[in-house]
């Protein structure tokens, strides 16, 4: 992960930056805000933001959105200033980190902000058939369309890709498609001129040029809206791009990846995808097979979490119990490996004794995964679920679509993100359904503090 940092700190950058880069992170200095602005806008690539909470916060971040840059902001400071942390939360930072710097506190900062896991597990043949054809088409510079449902791990895959290429020295960049707003995207992607809008104070280089020579991953690439769609096409098949207010085109030379959890095909059908783009991406189609496809590496994949969430909390490594490997090898995981992930951050600090047993094993509700049921009880479920599909005659498809979702949101206890995995859409479907349903007067619950 690439950090900039602005200010100070108060004499704890050297110390800051040293614990950032033992986390993985590579580390550029500003002294000031405009310096910090400069760096952003010249396309050296930081992915996070820590900036001393002395210097003018607020002013930082409404530039960052005057000039459509969208990056995470984290505030530091060597004081225990809590007027000083609210009012950077306020001004929009993500967190607050206080100074000196301890290494477990900005290592988990870094891992929520990012949300990045670079290790790719895997023992299950089904997976180990996905990993040898990534492997032979690794080398080539042929656009690669990875699909498979949310939390499957598309993006820890597009990354493995890009090590075994032959552009491995050079940049590998990101961009979520549906975490940045639709106005913003072009300019993210493209970057703009001087001049291009109000805020364009200056040049800014887009995600092309600067991953110009690597690779670009452009994720949940079918959240992008169909006009901006027709700019990329171009740009791939010209292999140039158009800053926004720009004369001249701009050659890049990238090698791009694209991932998404949606049914493409269906994508097209409904007119959100042109088919055109789809061909240009999809040379080399990798499918990920969901967690309950791959049952061989879900025992990998706990033992792995929970050895990494131990030394993240500074807890003992604990072995995983019979009964409680017994617990994750026999649920669906309808989240895929991230909703394990985060079930086995709570197991570790759940866990007490020696290992960690199945008391510990909660779901994101709190509630504990279920043995087999008994053939008997089988046969009542099944009965039950004949009764359910009956229920539904009558109903409209939207109607249904509706319940499912709000019935998913109260089970997530209101958290749109897991709901989102379950359901298999991607986080901005799912808010603008929820708008849509509060609109109409339907009770949309809300997040649990």
């Amino acid at each position: 992960m690439h950090i900039l940092i602005i200010g100070t700190l108060g004499g704890q950058v050297g110390a800051a930056s040293k614990i950032a880069i033992k986390q993985g992170g590579s580390v550029l200095i500003a002294e000031s805000i405009n310096e910090g602005l400069e760096i952003l806008r010249s396309g050296k690539g930081a992915e996070l933001v820590m900036i001393d909470v002395k210097l003018d916060v607020a002013s930082f971040i409404t530039s960052l959105e005057n000039e459509r840059i969208n990056i995470p902001v984290v505030a530091c400071g060597v004081e225990s200033d809590t007027q000083a942390a609210v009012k950077a939360i306020k001004a929009g930072a993500k967190e607050y980190i206080p100074l000196p710097p301890d290494a477990e506190m900005i290592g988990a900062v870094l891992s929520a902000v990012s949300q990045e896991s670079h290790a790719m597990i895997h023992k299950d043949p089904v997976m180990q058939n996905v990993v040898k054809i990534a492997d032979q088409v690794a080398p080539s510079d042929a656009s690669v369309l990875i699909t498979g449902e949310s939390g499957t791990g598309k993006e820890v895959f597009s990354r493995y890709l890009h090590s075994k290429s032959r552009r491995s020295a050079n940049r590998f960049v990101a961009v979520n498609c549906a975490a940045i707003p639709d106005n913003l995207l072009e300019s993210e992607l493209f970057g703009y001129e001087k001049g291009a809008f109000t805020g364009a104070v200056s040049r800014r280089i887009g995600k092309f040029e600067e991953a110009s020579g690597g690779t670009i991953l452009l994720d949940e690439i079918t959240e992008m809206d169909i006009r901006l769609q027709a700019k990329l096409l171009r740009a791939i098949q010209e292999k140039e791009i158009d800053r926004i207010g720009g004369k001249t085109p701009v050659k890049v030379d990238v090698r791009i990846i694209a991932t998404s959890n949606r049914d493409m095909q269906e994508a097209i059908r409904n007119k959100e995808f042109r088919e055109d783009l789809f061909f240009r991406l999809n040379v080399v189609n990798l499918r990920l097979p969901p967690l309950r496809e791959r049952p061989q590496d879900i025992k990998s994949l706990a033992e792995f979490f929970g050895h990494k969430y131990a030394e993240a909390n500074g807890l003992p490594n604990k072995p995983i119990s019979e009964e409680a490997m017994k617990l994750l090898t026999i649920y669906s995981w309808p989240g895929n490996v991230r909703e394990l992930e985060n079930t086995m951050h709570r197991a570790v600090l759940m866990s007490v004794g020696n290992q960690i047993d199945a008391n510990a094993i909660m779901l994101m509700s709190g509630e504990q995964i279920q043995s087999p049921m008994p053939t008997d009880a089988v046969s009542s479920s099944e009965n039950s679920s004949t009764a359910s599909a009956d229920s539904l005659v009558g109903k409209t498809v939207a109607a249904v679509e509706r319940d499912l979702i709000i019935d998913t949101l109260k089970h997530t206890l209101g958290n749109r993100t897991h709901a989102a995995n379950i359901l298999g859409i991607s986080i901005r479907t799912l808010r603008n359904k929820l708008k849509q349903y509060g609109d109409e007067g339907y009770d949309v619950p809300v997040a649990k503090e």
